[in-house]
């Protein structure tokens, strides 16, 4: 007989991509806000302590957040609301029937000081509204529901919904001369080679903690702008030459601090036997071949 696995926030980027890969292994229901087996607002108590009760998972993934970076600073309560109590009721939840929790947290719990990758020992110390509520989510969890996976990942696209990769295609396709920050270092990610690796830390039951999983390799949002580019001609998916412009973080208006260098190292997924994901580049191309189909 197979485990049961809730996805909530499964209709997201990353959720979708988390189905697909778990659909075949796994009994799976789904819950989301506006879709889903089940429609489920985290930050409502009683209904996640209903929906988990009713499915009695083996596994809860909770990839479910209000991941609007600048909208967390200037709806910081929200931004607490969702990524942290929401998250304690599902920790608490998963507590209470005895599910095993993964929960999707992020490299903004850095500050970028360091110039080496952050590896899951390292201090966390958020700059933003957003990593700061994705942070106490992460301690909610840890007090609350021993059976867990924290996943911190960075910079995600894919192709079932809004992403940096997309937004700068579509805007090339319009003609927009474009700006991009490079003076930002981290590690784009694909939801699919996240999601294959979440899969395979449920089947093999790695140790319960604290896991980084990113793409390998590092950029910047500028040389991240530029490959997606150059790929973009190479197969023939966008005509005209634009122009992209680097510039600095403070040139780019947001209310939002970010670490200058939010890289993330592999170490417990490499301990755990997990083959670490395919360099970032290699996994943009993929990308841009299913983003065509």
């Amino acid at each position: 007989m197979r485990d049961t696995v809730l996805v909530i926030g499964a209709s997201g980027m990353l959720g979708q991509d988390i189905c697909a890969r778990c659909a075949p292994y796994f009994s799976l229901v789904t819950a989301a806000r506006r879709a889903g087996d089940f429609t489920l607002d985290i930050t409502d108590t009683a209904a996640v302590r209903r929906v988990v009760s009713q499915v009695a998972p083996d596994i809860v993934i909770l990839c479910a957040a209000y991941t609007d970076v600048d909208g967390c600073e200037y709806c910081p309560e929200e931004a607490y609301r969702t990524n942290a109590f929401g998250a304690a009721n599902v920790a608490s939840a998963c507590a209470d029937t005895g599910a095993r929790l993964l929960f999707i947290s992020t490299d903004f719990v850095f500050d970028g000081s360091k110039r080496s990758g952050y590896t899951e020992w390292d201090t966390p110390r958020p700059l933003n509204v957003y990593g700061a509520s994705k942070l106490a989510g992460e301690e909610w969890i840890r007090h609350t529901c021993p059976r867990h996976w924290i996943v911190r990942t960075a910079w995600l696209y894919g192709t079932g919904g809004k992403c940096f990769p997309r937004t700068i295609l579509n805007s090339a396709r319009e003609g927009k001369p474009l700006r991009v920050v490079n003076d930002q270092v981290g590690s784009p990610t694909f939801t699919r080679d996240l999601a294959d690796v979440l899969l395979q830390m449920v089947q093999k039951a790695v140790p319960y903690g604290t896991y980084h999983a990113v793409n390998s390799g590092s950029a910047t949002w500028y040389e991240l702008a530029c490959e997606t580019m150059q790929l973009a001609r190479e197969r023939g998916s966008l005509a005209a030459e634009v122009p992209i412009t680097p510039i600095s973080s403070r040139e780019w208006l947001s209310p939002t601090q970010r670490p200058a260098y939010s890289v993330l190292a592999m170490e417990r997924l490499r301990w755990a036997g997990i083959p670490l994901p395919r360099h970032w580049k290699e996994a943009l191309k993929d990308f841009m071949y299913r983003l065509d189909e």
